[in-house]
């Protein structure tokens, strides 16, 4: 009996233990990417193009991914607000949810499911092949070059991502609103600049360079940390989307409790 006791709490211990120490693995990650950020030398060249590949090359996933989600919300918003005879309210709730959740979430997600497996595949193809122990060769940091240009260029693009997505959303549930749900133009687009205020697209904007540094730090730490072979390295790329979007959904609750709750 108190061996079969003891058996039960290491199968519970052991997966706890590990997940205790995997937390502890990125978090001192974070601070060695972060304490890297402002210290030379920098690669302006592997910035920039981190910034292109992620920012300009997810531009049309994500506004895809905004302007059929805003139409959708306002199909939705004006399904439900018709049963209480309160129609109205869609063009100001479709602006606030765009702005405060959907746009921010649905890009971060679209951003990891594109760009955590990207740098992941890269970096740890990179390992697989030895360019990184070729980089310690000549002397050059493969965390100052490799995970910081991405890191910081991700926590800056994503932002602009979702503010763009912010805005083809809220313009897709116009497009419904006068379209299908007999919305004038004018009125709607009036209700949605008069309900829709500063913060709201602010904390959008936060939430954006908050899901943008988990994506590129996931990717990069696993894509470093990758098994050796193909096999490591699709695990590594698994990894990395799966670990970016569960934590962009627990940042998100986060960031909402500290945001909007007094």
């Amino acid at each position: 009996m108190i061996g079969t006791l003891q058996n039960g709490l290491a199968a519970i211990g052991r997966p706890a233990l590990d997940g205790l120490a995997a937390i502890g693995r990125i978090t001192l990650f974070a601070f060695s990417v972060v304490s890297h950020l402002l210290r030379p030398p920098f690669y302006p060249r592997e910035f920039l193009t981190a910034l292109v590949q992620i920012g300009w090359f997810s531009l049309p996933m994500v506004g895809l991914t905004a302007l059929f989600t805003g139409g959708a919300l306002a199909l939705q918003i004006y399904s439900g607000g018709s049963r209480f005879n309160a129609e109205a309210v869609v063009p100001s709730i479709v602006a606030i949810g765009m702005a405060r959740e959907l746009g921010p979430v649905l890009g971060g997600l679209m951003v990891a499911a594109r760009v955590a497996s990207s740098i992941a595949a890269e970096i740890g193809t990179m390992k697989v092949t030895e360019q990184i122990d070729a980089l310690v060769t000549l002397s050059t940091n493969p965390l100052k070059y490799l995970a910081v240009p991405r890191v910081l260029a991700a926590t800056l693009a994503v932002p602009v991502l979702v503010a763009i997505g912010d805005s083809i959303g809220i313009m897709g549930g116009w497009l419904v609103g006068i379209t299908r749900l007999d919305f004038n133009s004018a009125v709607y687009i009036a209700n949605t600049v008069d309900f829709l205020e500063f913060w709201d697209v602010a904390s959008g904007l936060v939430k954006g360079a908050v899901f943008g540094f988990i994506v590129a730090l996931m990717g990069c730490y696993f894509g470093m940390n990758s098994g050796r072979g193909a096999q490591g390295v699709g695990a590594a790329t698994k990894s990395a989307v799966v670990a970016a979007s569960i934590m962009i959904l627990a940042a998100n609750y986060l960031l909402t409790e500290a945001f909007f709750t007094s």
